[in-house]
């Protein structure tokens, strides 16, 4: 059973979370950032997984999404300004909050798609106070493509404004992630083979949104800014970093873009770091038919790097 709570983000926004914190001696924490056009309460079961394992959980919905998105009247909206880093300091700012009432427990950061891209921002800036990190469903760097994808962004801004959702924008970023499935039954069979779990995703309404234009431009701008160098040296070379993804997931360009991202950190001097892709696996492993392997896989790497010493 998750607990609902809300704190207040750097601006005063109240962010809304949740915890599952009934563990008896926790041996570790994982703290969730989720992914784009989903939110905190798809992540029970893992969570629950988890606790049974004695490690508690926390995460929050980002802004524009699930119930503090909802709270603002902001979906698919991150905010007026500087929204990538924003959404960034609410993940640490939950962290803050999670150090006052657990102290000295180890806290390994877990992102998941849009979240691998916040958490790899959060590390950059604050990985010290970090035992791990795992980052699910990332992706490499679009380079041109973002930049052209920004470009466009910006012009949509000034035409319809930056809380409109783009169903342009929408359509340049998803519109090819299906190819591969053809024929696909739904717009998102890219996300998993489990076809309960992608009906669970088209029936819930804070998931498959359209998001705005503003989103679209902060979201390719934090890409940018994660992938310039003198950021990515900012990341603690002592941080135990695990990437994981399924091998047909397109967000990371069917297992190359994992394996660039890897070679990235590799080249800034982190050794502690390892990759699994899961065969035939498509972007959210955590709902895929195989999610059990996934989450031990996952356990054990907690595990192994909160008993080093």
């Amino acid at each position: 059973m998750s607990n609902a709570f809300t704190y207040k983000g750097v601006d005063g926004t109240e962010i809304h979370a949740r915890s599952w914190v009934s563990v008896q001696n926790p041996k570790a924490i994982v703290q969730i950032a989720h992914g784009m056009a989903e939110h905190m309460g798809r992540y029970d079961a893992f969570a629950q997984f988890l606790n049974d394992q004695q490690i508690i959980v926390y995460g929050n919905d980002h802004r524009g999404h699930g119930k503090t998105g909802e709270a603002a009247n902001s979906i698919g909206y991150f905010a007026d300004k500087d929204g990538f880093e924003t959404v960034m300091e609410d993940l640490y700012q939950l962290t803050t909050i999670i150090q006052e009432k657990h102290p000295n427990i180890p806290i390994i950061l877990f992102g998941h798609s849009m979240g691998s891209f916040l958490s790899r921002r959060y590390v950059q800036k604050y990985g010290d106070v970090l035992t791990g990190l795992i980052l699910s469903g990332t992706g490499g760097d679009p380079g041109f493509i973002g930049k052209v994808g920004k470009y466009l962004a910006k012009r949509e801004i000034k035409k319809v404004g930056a809380q409109t959702a783009s169903e342009k924008l929408n359509k340049l970023t998803f519109g090819n992630y299906n190819k591969k499935f053809n024929p696909a039954q739904t717009d998102f069979d890219w996300l998993t083979r489990d076809r309960k779990e992608i009906d669970n995703y088209i029936n819930d309404p804070f998931c498959g949104f359209v998001c705005s234009t503003g989103f679209f431009y902060d979201l390719l701008d934090g890409l940018e800014v994660i992938h310039r160098m003198e950021n990515r040296k900012r990341t603690p070379i002592d941080l135990p970093i695990f990437l994981i993804a399924g091998d047909k997931d397109p967000v990371g360009n069917y297992g190359k873009g994992v394996k660039e991202v890897y070679k990235g950190f590799q080249r800034i001097g982190i050794t502690d770091i390892t990759y699994k892709l899961y065969p035939g696996a498509r972007h959210e492993i955590l709902n895929e038919l195989n999610r059990e392997e996934v989450m031990k896989d996952i356990l054990e790497w907690i595990l192994i790097h909160i008993n080093r010493d």
